[in-house]
């Protein structure tokens, strides 16, 4: 008796077609095909210098002027130079099978399109409701760290004021309207405006690692990798979930201080992984998405490395102890007070160029959501200049929203694992892809497989279990939300389980 095909099997009730139509991927070609279709062409205009620009514009933030001081005097010592080292390569690791999927899948996306070609239409919603967390969380968490910059500089105004008992904070909706125009124009012209920021932000990191070598004492390094001690870590919910599961980690410095280290700065590289959001709007895809992700990542591993280093070598790790420590601390210690409104000019220019790139990150990823059919396909059109007009406003009023009126607090470590998760699927997705389609052009491979993205996924896991419980609580909610949004919405209108466009 012959077997049903498939698709027979799936019509003939209407539970399995439910059930079935979960795990039903979208295939490359289809995928590739629909970034063609008339009215929703995004316009390919960025070069691997472009791309390489938009990685270095999203990492070089607040990171390197704040997390690099607090985090050497509170967890690693001298040895969080290291702990970059070792947070580059989890990122080296994933980085490499971001370039396969993105020179094999040059579609909007990211992530969420090379989950629905791999591992199908449910897991390519979670990711990219995971990603709507990751990119809208982050810019409107920056704008804010934004506006606080801004209240810094000399002449400076502070950006908040308050309307009866609610505190609102234009500085950071004065930020997110303004980069909603750019993005609206275009994404050359962010790219340029990009440029001009990213070359602001690293003079003032020259400037700043020249100066400092001045006041650099090698004795400062030692012993570079301090001996532990104990950790007032929280308890309960506030501690990291390892330390809930095994009652390890109740410590800093030492060996493990650095690799907890590993796992704070590790966040200072969030968003290289935007580079491949916009694959569909770049020339030769195949070649300069690949080029842009290791060009940034590369630049920006060596500035980190290279600041941390000066820093601990200009003052002891424990003078930077506290939560308040920034770089302009060891320069303040040496009288050096100008460096602070320097510092300060550097991280406006910094946050901009995050909050931006972040900002089109979130517009690529619900724009590859809505051409599906998962939202709404009204959002997926594009106006005259070549970008998802509707998208990029309905996005800069949510973040406006939320950086203007929500402290956003602890929230902004589900931006990280919101990333982290990402970063486990398409380790995984690139085997599960080699094995189910063999003959796809890549125009990069990942060597070593499945050797690199195994380690890819047991780093960037590592990564997650350091992140407190709370976080994973707060997190395992937002998926939830997403799924009734599935059940109700995406699941009945996706184009692939319709056919209507």
């Amino acid at each position: 008796m012959a077997i049903p095909e498939p698709e027979q099997q799936v019509t003939n009730s209407a539970s399995a077609s439910r059930w079935s139509g979960l795990f039903r991927t979208k295939s490359v070609e289809q995928s590739i095909r629909d970034t063609d279709e008339p009215g929703a062409r995004l316009r390919r205009d960025l070069t691997a210098w472009d791309l390489t620009i938009f990685g270095v514009a999203v990492v070089v933030g607040a990171g390197i002027f704040t997390l690099t001081a607090r985090t050497a005097g509170n967890v690693a010592g001298p040895s969080v130079s290291l702990a970059f080292v070792f947070a580059a390569i989890a990122c080296g690791l994933t980085a490499l099978c971001y370039a396969e999927f993105a020179s094999t899948v040059p579609v909007a996306g990211s992530a969420y399109t090379f989950s629905y070609a791999t591992f199908g239409e449910f897991a390519a919603w979670i990711i990219g409701w995971d990603l709507v967390l990751e990119f809208a969380l982050a810019a409107s968490v920056v704008a804010k760290g934004w506006s606080q910059y801004l209240g810094q500089i000399p002449g400076g105004i502070t950006p908040i004021v308050h309307v009866g008992p609610v505190k609102f904070d234009w500085g950071a909706v004065l930020l997110i309207a303004v980069l909603t125009v750019l993005l609206v124009i275009g994404t050359k012209v962010s790219s340029r405006v990009s440029a001009v920021a990213v070359a602001i932000k690293l003079a003032v990191i020259a400037l700043v690692v020249i100066v400092g070598l001045t006041y650099f004492k090698a004795s400062n390094l030692k012993p570079f990798v301090p001996p532990s001690e104990p950790s007032d870590a929280g308890s309960g919910v506030h501690q990291s979930l390892f330390s809930f599961l095994t009652g390890a980690g109740n410590s800093t410095f030492g060996w493990y201080g650095l690799l907890a280290a590993a796992s704070l700065v590790f966040f200072a590289f969030i968003g290289f992984d935007v580079v491949a959001t916009t694959a569909e709007e770049t020339k030769n895809p195949q070649r300069n998405v690949p080029r842009g992700i290791f060009g940034s990542l590369l630049i920006v591993t060596v500035l980190y490395v290279a600041v941390s280093l000066v820093l601990t070598g200009m003052v002891p790790y424990t003078d930077l102890a506290g939560e308040e420590s920034t770089l302009a601390t060891a320069f303040a210690i040496h009288g050096v007070d100008w460096a602070k409104n320097i510092i300060s000019i550097g991280a406006l220019a910094g946050l901009t160029t995050v909050v931006m790139v972040m900002f089109l990150g979130q517009t690529r990823v619900l724009f590859a959501m809505s051409r599906d059919g998962l939202l709404p396909r009204s959002l997926a059109t594009t106006g005259r200049h070549g970008t998802p007009v509707r998208i990029t406003v309905i996005v800069g009023v949510v973040c406006a929203l939320l950086s203007g009126f929500v402290g956003i607090g602890a929230l902004e470590e589900m931006v990280n694992i919101g990333t982290l998760f990402a970063f486990v699927l398409v380790a995984i997705g690139v085997l599960i892809l080699r094995r189910t389609r063999p003959e796809l052009p890549r125009g990069f491979r990942v060597p070593l497989v499945p050797l690199i993205p195994i380690l890819g996924v047991l780093s960037c896991l590592w990564l997650m279990l350091n992140l407190s419980v709370e976080t994973w609580l707060r997190f395992l909610i937002w998926m939830a939300i997403g799924l009734v949004l599935y059940f109700t919405y995406g699941a009945r209108k996706s184009v692939l389980r319709t056919g209507v466009k």
